[in-house]
């Protein structure tokens, strides 16, 4: 049996405690006092007061003077923006997702797994239909996602269990499917046709496709994702007119690199001299 982390004499608690911290923080938790993150970080109010100072002072907390109260500070965003810049799947499939976007006119997004969830690393919206705000760094169920379950279907039987099992499946609307037996199909027709969709599960009017990328080695890394409107396209439409395109951009970004041309919109820095 595997030690657990946090038995490990490698393991340093005083980190791990400082970013609970930080995750205390949230969309329905933006500001928050002493006892409010000691509870939601679950640990005592004199090391919450010693954190959070701490925290403060290398410019990761901000105080409301006023108030008293922290919020998160715009440094915290600098690691993520580091992670996506030295990502070495993004800065390659940048250039053919802007095309895929700039092609379709529709949502292309860029997600790789995340436990049980598929994160967003990379996203080029629709000029004209903006269904929902999903900035990068948004995290979506496996089960109820297109990009989920196009990564599922590249992974073995057990595997591909394993990981849904792992999800605590909500109905988030009525076309949600959160029954196990169903959701083991509908993997087994995503492997079979080569991508997968999801309609209205997540999102209401939502209709979302998703194909899976994989490495040099020929294992699934992460799913590239289009979003369209659940109203204006049918699935039928949708997938004859979309998933050849998609299939395509999965393919060069797998097996391609971005011609200079397609790279110089990520490149080229205004102002610099040439």
């Amino acid at each position: 049996m595997n030690t657990p982390p946090e038995e490990s004499s490698l393991y340093v608690q005083s980190l791990a405690t400082g970013i609970a911290v930080l995750n205390a923080f949230s969309q329905d938790h933006r500001a928050l006092n002493l006892p409010e993150i000691a509870a939601l970080a679950g640990i005592s109010k004199s090391a919450t007061q010693r954190f959070a100072f701490t925290l403060e002072a290398l410019g990761l907390l901000e105080k409301d003077p006023q108030t008293k109260r922290y919020s998160l500070s715009s440094r915290t965003l600098e690691i993520g923006c580091r992670y996506l810049e030295s990502h070495p799947l993004l800065s390659r499939a940048n250039p053919f997702l802007l095309e895929l976007n700039r092609n379709s006119g529709e949502t292309v997004n860029l997600a790789e797994p995340a436990g049980a969830d598929m994160i967003y690393i990379g996203r080029f919206p629709s000029p004209m239909r903006l269904l929902v705000h999903m900035p990068v760094g948004r995290r979506i169920p496996m089960y109820c996602s297109s990009a989920g379950r196009a990564y599922l279907s590249a992974l073995g039987e057990d595997e591909a269990r394993d990981y849904l099992l792992a999800c605590e499946r909500v109905k988030y609307t009525p076309t949600t499917i959160t029954d196990m037996d169903v959701l083991m199909d509908e993997i087994r027709l995503s492997r079979e046709r080569g991508y997968a969709y999801c309609n209205e599960e997540y999102y209401r009017g939502d209709l979302a496709l998703a194909v899976p990328i994989f490495d040099s080695g020929n294992r699934v890394v992460a799913a590239l994702q289009m979003s369209v409107l659940a109203g204006k396209w049918t699935l039928k439409r949708a997938v004859a007119r979309l998933i050849p395109m998609m299939q395509e951009t999965a393919r060069l970004m797998s097996t391609s690199m971005p011609t200079p041309q397609a790279l110089a919109p990520f490149t080229n820095i205004p102002g610099e001299k040439k």
